[in-house]
């Protein structure tokens, strides 16, 4: 599966705990982050992350893009609701395309560690049934 792994700068941390804790889960499946989350989940897990820009640079929307293309399954954004975000339209606009496309999105560490626990029971599976169904057609 096609994983983006997102953090606002006050959760960046929380971000990195939270990969080098679910590292061989995380490890099975294509990773992509925006910039400096990327770069702090790799130094810390030695994971492969594909790395988009910094989200305030147009990673959100890059990663946007991969989900209007239907090539993302699933979004852990680690959202900091106590401070105010200059690209806020580009993060409402992000989530609007998850809702949208029906991509799973956690948007905190409580419903992350729900989604690695189905994830490692096979819960999103039927995301692999739609993408094989379209490859089909």
């Amino acid at each position: 599966m096609n994983i983006a792994l997102i953090a606002h700068d006050e959760k960046k941390q929380d971000m990195v705990n939270f990969t080098v804790a679910y590292q061989p889960v995380l490890k099975k499946h294509n990773l992509f982050a925006t910039g400096t989350t990327g770069m702090k989940i790799a130094e810390a897990t030695g994971l492969d992350v594909h790395r988009f820009r910094s989200g305030p640079l147009g990673g959100d929307q890059q990663i946007g893009a991969m989900i209007a293309d239907d090539k993302m399954d699933l979004i852990i954004f680690f959202k900091d609701p106590l401070t105010a975000q200059p690209h806020e339209p580009d993060i409402a606009a992000l989530i609007r395309l998850c809702d949208v496309y029906q991509i799973p999105l956690a948007s905190n560490m409580a419903s992350a560690e729900l989604f690695i626990h189905a994830l490692r029971r096979g819960d999103f599976d039927w995301r692999k049934v739609i993408h094989e169904r379209e490859d089909r057609s």
